[in-house]
């Protein structure tokens, strides 16, 4: 089966940083563009940032360009989400999804990934 497995979530102070983790199986992680999106309470899916399959392009929403970094382990079937200078309003459940289709440059859309995890939940307050 196809899966997903993201960890690293927790409760954090603003100022604080944490870094999120999801693990593959079941499909050629290495072959796939990931991203992570985020969904608060009672809003809609927002795409956080993405990353295309070597490795060596990354993408951010403007909200968290600067404070926060995607990278990729494909030897470990690992994407990685570093967050730091966390944000009250980054509060949200984060999952991590993979895009099977081949596009440039790589999807925003949360409707373009077709593989998700269960996600995890982030929640910074003081």
């Amino acid at each position: 089966d196809e899966q997903l497995v993201e960890s690293g979530g927790g409760l954090v102070q603003p100022g604080a940083s944490l870094r999120l983790s999801c693990t593959a199986s079941g499909f050629p992680f290495g072959l796939y563009d990931m991203s992570w999106v985020r969904q608060a309470p009672r809003k809609g899916p927002e795409w956080v940032s993405g990353i295309n399959r070597g490795g060596d392009s990354t993408y951010y929403t403007d909200s968290v360009k600067g404070r926060f970094t995607i990278s990729r382990d494909n030897t470990k079937n690992t994407v990685y989400l570093q967050m730091n200078s966390l944000k009250p309003e980054d509060t949200a459940v984060y999952s991590c999804a993979a895009d099977t289709m081949r596009r440039y440059p790589l999807s925003r859309e949360a409707s373009s990934y077709v593989i998700w995890g269960q996600g995890t939940q982030v929640t910074v307050s003081s």
